[in-house]
């Protein structure tokens, strides 16, 4: 009897293991996705060539109340598509009290995620058009030296 319902409990466990894995949160994979194209872009700019010798000071994002995101759950989500960037930059959240001299390969990148239209009602879905910039200055300079857009929409059913 011991040996039936130690052979049941080993079906159990493996039929557990074999289960397909959760579905990945929809926001996440939204702002992920996001992350990922902006960071292509601000890998390619000729200035933070190698990107590898670069440190990125990010700020804070801007995000528009309307696409009901959070700017810290953006910011984690940037953070995370440039520290997967094989040798890449060092990140570091930027804090007022940084504001200043800076190194000569340090840069102070500065992004805006905004709404750009209603939300679009289609049969199916609702869709939320947004436009990213990015934008790179020295720390020491309130202009941007490159600037950047990605624009699209989200898919409202994943926010």
């Amino acid at each position: 009897m011991l040996r039936h319902i130690a052979l049941l409990a080993l079906l159990i466990l493996l039929a557990g293991c074999a289960a397909q894995p959760p579905e990945p949160d929809p926001i996440r994979r939204a702002l992920q996705n996001l992350s990922d194209r902006a960071v292509d872009r601000v890998i390619q700019v000729d200035a933070l060539q190698p990107p590898a010798d670069q440190v990125l000071l990010l700020v804070s994002p801007q995000v528009d109340d309307s696409l009901e995101i959070d700017s810290d759950r953006f910011l984690e989500s940037l953070t995370r598509a440039l520290l997967g960037v094989s040798d890449g930059p060092q990140v570091i959240d930027w804090r007022p009290a940084m504001a200043g001299e800076g190194g000569a390969h340090q840069w102070r990148m500065e992004s805006r995620l905004e709404a750009t239209a209603p939300r679009l009602r289609l049969t199916d879905r609702d869709l939320l058009p947004y436009r990213l910039t990015l934008s790179l200055h020295r720390p020491d300079n309130d202009g941007a030296l490159w600037q950047t857009e990605v624009e699209g929409a989200f898919d409202a059913t994943a926010l």
